[in-house]
Order: C-alpha cells, then sequence, then structure tokens
C-alpha cells in the first residue's frame, strides 16, 4: 500500500515548558511542562496520521529512553533503531506572549553499525508499501569516527530500489551535501534563511525567493516548498509557483509548523484520485494542504499535532505577486 516513511537519524525527547515571563539570568517556574517522543520526521509523520495516512517514523533513540518512548501516543508509529545511553532532549520555552525560545541538544554521533541498522530499517518499511514517499528529515548526526555526517547515498540507493519519491527537510552540512549533487529529491523543504544560504545571497521578496528556489531546481530537485514563515510559503517548479498563507486561530507555539506543512503537503499530493474533484490542480491543494496544516500547528502547545485542521482555509494565489516584501521577523 501507498504511505510515507520517514527518517530521523537524530531522535529527541521535546521538553516543553510555558512560563508567564521570560527574563535572562532570572529565576522562572514553569506554569507546565510536557515531554515527548520528538525529531522532526517523528512529527511529521503524526501529523500524516492525524490525516488518515499510512506512514512510519524511523527513529534513532538511545536505550535509557525506549519504555518511555513505547508508553507513549506516537508508540505505533515508531521504529526505534536503539543506541547506548541517552535521547537528546530539544527545550522549548513559551511565554506569555506565544514567543518560543527553543534550545536543541547537541547531536550524538553514530556507530558505522546503527547508521547500517537505521538504513536496514528504511528498507524493511519501504518494501512494505507501494510507491511509497520517504522523507529524510532533521539534522544527521555524525558518523562515529569520520568527522562527517553520516552518508546519505545508501538512503538514496534504497529509495530509488523500491521506487520511492524523496523529500528532504534537513539543514547545515547535510543540506550542503545534497545540494551538491541533488539526484533523486523530489522535494526539498528550506525555509527563508536556509534557501538563502544555499544560493549566496540575501532574500527579502517573494521574487527572490521564487528565482534562488529555481536555480535549486534546475540542480535536478523536482519541486522546492519554501517557507516564509509568518508570510506563507510557496510551492516552486521549473515552469509555476503557488503561494499559499493561513492564518491560525492563535499562536501557541511555532516549534514543529514546519513539519506539520511538509506532512500537509504530501497529505496532498499522496490523496486518493477518487478524493480529488475532476479538473482539480494537484500543486494548488498540495500548498493549500501544506499552508493549512502549518498553521493548525502553530495553535498547539505541543510539537505534535492532534488532529487534522477543521475550520483553517488556506489563501492561495497562482500568480502571485513577485515584490511582495518579505516581513522582517523571519520565520515562523
Amino acid at each position: 500500500m501507498t504511505g510515507v516513511v520517514t527518517l530521523t537519524a537524530a531522535g529527541a525527547i521535546d521538553a516543553t515548558y510555558r512560563v508567564g515571563a521570560l527574563r535572562r539570568g532570572a529565576f522562572t517556574r514553569a506554569e507546565s511542562y510536557t515531554r515527548e517522543v520528538s525529531g522532526k520526521g517523528v512529527n511529521v509523520s503524526a501529523a500524516l496520521a492525524a490525516g488518515g495516512a499510512d506512514t512510519a517514523a524511523v527513529v534513532v533513540l538511545g536505550a535509557d529512553d525506549v519504555r518511555f518512548a513505547r508508553c507513549g501516543l506516537t508508540a505505533p508509529l515508531l521504529r526505534i533503531v536503539e543506541v547506548p545511553g541517552a535521547t537528546r532532549v530539544n527545550t522549548s520555552i513559551i511565554d506569555a506572549d506565544g514567543a518560543t525560545t527553543k534550545v536543541n541538544a547537541p547531536t550524538p554521533p553514530l556507530s558505522p553499525e546503527a547508521w547500517d541498522a537505521t538504513v536496514a530499517t528504511l528498507r524493511a518499511e519501504l518494501a512494505a508499501r507501494t510507491e511509497p514517499w520517504l522523507v529524510i528529515s532533521g539534522s544527521l548526526p555524525d558518523l562515529a569516527g569520520a568527522g562527517a555526517p553520516v552518508d546519505l547515498d545508501a538512503v538514496r540507493a534504497v529509495a530509488w530500489e523500491h521506487g520511492a519519491r524523496v523529500a528532504v527537510d534537513t539543514s547545515g552540512t547535510a543540506l550542503d551535501a545534497l545540494l551538491a549533487d541533488p539526484a533523486g529529491i523530489d522535494l526539498l523543504t528550506p525555509n527563508v534563511d536556509e534557501l538563502a544560504a544555499a544560493v549566496g545571497r540575501p532574500l527579502t521578496s517573494l521574487g527572490d525567493v521564487v528565482s534562488a528556489a529555481r536555480e535549486i531546481v534546475e540542480r535536478g530537485v523536482g519541486t522546492v516548498l519554501a517557507s516564509l514563515g509568518a508570510d506563507g510559503l510557496v510551492a516552486v517548479t521549473a515552469e509555476r509557483a503557488v503561494f499559499a498563507r493561513a492564518d491560525a486561530p492563535f499562536v501557541a507555539n511555532t516549534a514543529g509548523a514546519g513539519d506539520a506543512a511538509l506532512a500537509g503537503y504530501l497529505l496532498g499530493v499522496t490523496r486518493e484520485p477518487a478524493a480529488v474533484a475532476v479538473g482539480a490542480d494537484a500543486l494548488v491543494l498540495a500548498a493549500a494542504s501544506a499552508a493549512e496544516w502549518g498553521a493548525h500547528a502553530v495553535a498547539h502547545a505541543s510539537t505534535l499535532v492532534a488532529g487534522p485542521p477543521h475550520g483553517i482555509r488556506a489563501l492561495v494565489e497562482t500568480e502571485p505577486d513577485l515584490t511582495r516584501a518579505l516581513s522582517p521577523e523571519g520565520e515562523a
């Protein structure tokens, strides 16, 4: 059956504190605290499952936290690759105004044996599905002793072996390496800062973003889904640019919004043909779904969304105003 397999090579425990105010250097007692298994691919799979999709999340977790992971809401989705020790903890602090301060722990290296086990788990999950998507998501750990991120060539080879389309949401050196050889990447989901770094220049307007995305497409990527933060998002192919934006009912937590938007896009493009109106525009549907799920996620206190977005409708422009300036606050 068709489905989406996500890879989180650097799994995490998300710790979220809600406070009245955050003052640097001062004691603050949290009003609430939650803890959940996370990592970008896990967040994507959680949103996909909330939307009714078949999905599995291959995730590397420390042995100390496996029991906790198997008791959580996402437990049925997880395909855990267990490594020694504790899982890294990523901390979000959300104040009364909805502003999120986030501190991510460093990513520990993976042994060659753990990486081989991760690839083998991916192979098994992809083999169980027909024409699946594979989502490579989040930061990539260094291979122990190599001083460089794990090599994704094996992952791409497994994807091609099983006819999987590949979506990538990563950054830094891992993104640089993929963009140097982007063969087989069907979807790339950078934010504005990541896209600007990839093309080596600042992006201040929607036209700048579309031009930069087209440069990435010319390197061999099928579609670039660029997050504009509070300004929305734009899906760019070689021929088209579709802008979409949806308003959240309120802002509770901006962490995880990009993951939910990616899930929304995939829900749009993997929708059964019978569920799509005759003559419907697939790119428009996918971009609208991405914007709606992203807005839905912002209204959740957790990084994991529960249920599909109800009552949130995206504004879509198939011929957007490319002179539109981007908001200075950056990604939401």
